[in-house]
C-alpha cells in the first residue's frame, strides 16, 4: 500500500521520516559543540570525549545495515517506530548520566536506535510514496534532513549556553513523540515478501571487532593491560567477520561489491573525505573553545558557513558531476577540502575569526559541496542494479566508520593525551596536517579509480 505524498497522510510520512533521521543527524553534530563543557562539567580526559563521540559511532555503524535487514524482515514501520522508541529512552538516559562513563555508555544505546532510525527512514518512503513521486519526497527528505544539520550547531550552542548540555538530549524527547505519534497514524506497513534471514552473527562480529579496535586506539596512551588484548580481539573478530560474509547466504555485507573497482574507489574517497571532516571538527570545537576562548554557541557558528555550502552548492554540484562524470568534482573537491584544513593548522591564540578561521572553513566546505553530492551516486554507479539498496546502505556506514576512526585515532597520531590546553594547542596543527593529507590522498584515489 503507499500513499500520495501531496495527501495528508503522505505529508505524515514525510514529517516522520524527517523528524527521526533527523533526530539522529542533529544529535552527532550538536553533541561536538557540548564536549569542552563535558569534560570539565563530567571532569573527562580526552579519552572520556572520545568516547563520548565514538560509542554513538560505533553502534552506529557497526548495526547499520543489520537494522536496514530488520526492517526489512519484520516490517518497516514497526521498526522504524521500535526505533524512535528506543533512541528517546536511550536520549534521556543521556540528560540524566551522572559521569562520562555512563554518558558513553548510553551513548552506544542510542547508537543502536538510530541504527534503526537512519535506514528505517530512507527505507519507508521508497516502500510508502508511489514510484512517481519518491524522486520529489527523497529530495524534500535530504532537503530538510540537511536543514536540521545546519541548525545543529547553532542550536546546540544556544541551549548550552543558556540551559545546559543535558537539554540537548532532553529535546529529543518531544521529537520522538511527534514522529512516532505521525508514523502510527500515516506509515503503512511494510515488509520483503519470503523469508528473510538476519545475519546476527556478521552483526556481533562486526560489532566487537569495531569494539575492540577502537578500545585499543583510544586507551593506547595510558597503556593500560587491556589494550592489547582488546587490540588482538577487534582485529580476531574483524578477520572472522569477513570469513562469516564470505560464506553466508543472506551476509549483511554481500563481499562482491568490492570487486567493482569503481564501488570500491568511490567508498575509499568516502573513507578519506569523512575522516578528515570528522577529525577535524571534533578537534576544531574543542580547540576553539579551550584554547582560543569561544564560547559554545560561537563555536557552533563558527562551523555553520560548511553547512550553508553545503545546501546551497550540493544541487548544482550533482548537476555538474552528471555532466562531466564523476572524477572531476571528486577529484577537485577533496583537493579544495584538504587545502582548506591545511589553512586551519596555524589558527592561534591571535587569530581573528574572519582571517584565522573563515578561510579554512571556507574552502572545506566549498571542496565538501563538490565531493558530498556525486559520492553515493559513484558508489551506486559501480554496482549492479540489484544491489542498488544494500550499496547506498554501505556507503553511509562507511561515512560513519571514518568518523569512529578518525575520533579514535586523531589524538593519537597527533599526540593529544589528554583535553588540557595545552596538549591540545601543540597537537591540534598535526592533526591538521593528517587531516589534510588524508582528504587529498582521497582526491587522488577518485583521480585513479573513477571513470569520467
Amino acid at each position: 500500500m503507499t500513499v500520495r505524498l501531496r495527501s495528508a497522510r503522505g505529508r505524515g510520512v514525510l514529517l516522520a521520516t524527517v523528524l527521526g533521521s533527523g533526530m539522529a543527524l542533529l544529535d552527532s553534530t550538536v553533541v561536538n559543540v557540548a564536549l569542552p563543557v563535558l569534560g570539565r562539567e563530567l571532569h573527562a580526559d580526552m579519552a572520556g570525549l572520545q568516547w563520548t563521540v565514538d560509542a554513538f559511532l560505533l553502534t552506529l555503524t557497526a548495526l547499520l545495515l543489520l537494522g536496514g535487514s530488520l526492517g526489512d524482515a519484520l516490517g518497516r514501520r514497526k521498526m522504524f517506530v521500535a526505533g524512535l522508541v528506543w533512541f528517546a529512552i536511550a536520549s534521556a538516559a543521556c540528560g540524566l548520566a551522572p559521569s562520562i562513563g555512563a554518558l558513553a555508555l548510553a551513548r552506544a544505546v542510542q547508537g543502536a536506535g538510530a541504527a534503526l532510525l537512519v535506514p528505517g527512514s530512507l527505507a519507508v518512503l521508497r516502500s510508502s510514496i508511489p514510484e512517481d513521486e519518491q524522486g520529489q519526497a527523497v529530495g524534500a527528505w535530504a532537503g530538510l534532513s540537511g536543514v536540521t544539520t545546519a541548525l545543529g550547531p547553532l542550536l546546540g550552542g544556544w541551549l548550552i549556553t543558556a540551559w545546559s548540555w543535558r537539554v540537548v538530549f532532553f529535546l529529543n524527547l518531544p521529537l520522538a513523540a511527534a514522529a512516532a505519534w505521525a508514523g502510527m497514524r500515516c506509515i503503512p506497513e511494510s515488509r520483503t515478501s519470503g523469508s528473510l534471514r538476519i545475519d546476527v552473527p556478521g552483526a556481533a562480529a562486526a560489532t566487537l571487532g569495531l569494539g575492540g579496535c577502537v578500545y585499543a586506539l583510544i586507551e593506547a596512551p595510558a597503556h593500560g593491560p587491556g589494550v592489547a588484548t582488546a587490540a588482538a580481539l577487534g582485529a580476531a573478530c574483524l578477520a572472522a567477520f569477513v570469513w562469516i560474509e564470505a560464506r553466508s547466504r543472506n551476509p549483511m555485507l554481500p563481499l562482491d561489491l568490492f570487486r567493482s573497482r569503481q564501488f570500491s574507489g568511490a567508498n575509499a574517497v568516502t573513507l578519506a573525505v569523512y575522516f578528515a571532516l570528522g577529525g577535524a571538527t571534533f578537534l576544531l570545537i574543542i580547540y576553539l573553545q579551550s584554547v582560543l576562548g569561544y564560547s559554545p554557541l560561537a563555536a557552533g557558528a563558527a562551523l555553520t558557513p560548511i553547512t550553508l555550502l553545503l545546501l546551497v552548492l550540493s544541487a548544482p554540484a550533482a548537476k555538474l558531476a552528471s555532466r562531466v562524470g564523476y572524477r572531476v568534482p571528486m577529484t577537485a573537491g577533496p583537493l579544495i577540502a584538504a587545502a582548506g584544513v591545511a589553512l586551519l593548522a596555524p589558527v592561534g591564540s591571535g587569530s581573528s575569526y574572519v582571517s584565522g578561521v573563515l578561510p579554512g572553513i571556507a574552502l572545506l566546505g566549498l571542496g565538501l559541496a563538490a565531493t558530498v553530492a556525486p559520492l553515493t551516486s559513484a558508489a551506486l554507479a559501480g554496482a549492479e542494479t540489484r544491489h542498488a539498496g544494500i550499496a547506498a546502505a554501505v556507503n553511509t556506514a562507511i561515512s560513519r566508520l571514518a568518523g569512529l576512526l578518525a575520533v579514535a585515532l586523531l589524538p593519537l597520531l597527533a599526540g593529544i593525551s589528554a583535553a588540557d590546553a595545552g596538549s591540545l594547542a601543540a597537537g591540534f596543527p598535526r592533526a591538521m596536517w593528517i587531516c589534510a593529507a588524508v582528504c587529498a590522498a582521497g582526491g587522488l584515489c577518485a583521480l585513479a579509480t573513477l571513470r569520467t
